[in-house]
C-alpha cells in the first residue's frame, strides 16, 4: 500500500489515524523542527519509518522553533519545512503543532512506536510515558555524530 499525505492539523487527521489502525497498521511518530534537513535527519526518519507501517511527524511550528531555538530560527518556514518532509520516501504524514512539546499531539495519534534520536534518553522523551501505557514501545535512535543543523548554522556564521 502507497500512502502520502503531507500536512494534516492534529484534528484533521484522528479520524485518518484512526483508520490507519483499524486497518492493522502499526503507527510510528516522531517529532521536532527539522529546519535544515540534513543526512543525520534522512538517516533517522528511514530508521524510524523501519519500526512500523505508517510514520507520522511532528512538526513544531515557526512560534514553537523560535520559542524553543531563539529568535533566529527557524532559517525555513514551516510550510517549506512540512513540504520537505512530506516529499520524503520515509515519511507517510506531516502534523505540524503549535505547542513547545507534542504531548497533545502525542496523545490524539497515540502511535505504536514513539522514536527519539541518540541524543534523548527514554526519561527525557516527551509522551513516552503515555505511550507505554497505551501499549507502545519507545524507541532511540542512534545519533549520528557530526550531522545537526546547529553544527550547521554555526559553520555558516563563520
Amino acid at each position: 500500500m502507497t500512502f502520502k499525505i503531507k500536512i494534516q492539523t492534529i484534528s484533521s487527521s484522528k479520524e485518518l489515524i484512526q483508520d490507519l489502525k483499524s486497518l492493522g497498521h502499526k503507527i510510528v511518530f516522531t517529532n521536532g523542527c527539522f529546519d535544515i534537513l540534513h543526512l543525520g535527519h534522512i538517516t533517522y526518519l528511514e530508521q524510524a519509518k523501519a519500526k512500523g507501517d505508517i510514520l507520522i511527524v511532528g512538526l513544531n511550528s515557526d512560534a514553537s522553533v523560535k520559542r524553543l531555538k531563539g529568535t533566529e530560527r527557524p532559517i525555513k518556514d514551516g510550510e517549506s519545512r512540512a513540504s520537505i518532509l512530506a516529499a520524503l520516501s520515509s515519511v507517510d504524514l506531516v502534523i505540524v503543532f503549535e505547542e513547545d512539546t507534542p504531548i497533545d499531539l502525542i496523545s490524539a495519534v497515540s502511535p505504536d512506536v514513539l522514536v527519539k534520536g541518540g541524543d534523548y534518553k527514554k526519561e527525557n522523551i516527551v509522551g513516552a510515558d503515555f505511550v507505554e501505557e497505551h501499549g507502545g514501545k519507545v524507541e532511540i535512535i542512534p545519533f549520528l555524530q557530526g550531522h545537526s543543523s546547529t553544527d550547521l548554522i554555526n559553520k555558516l556564521n563563520g
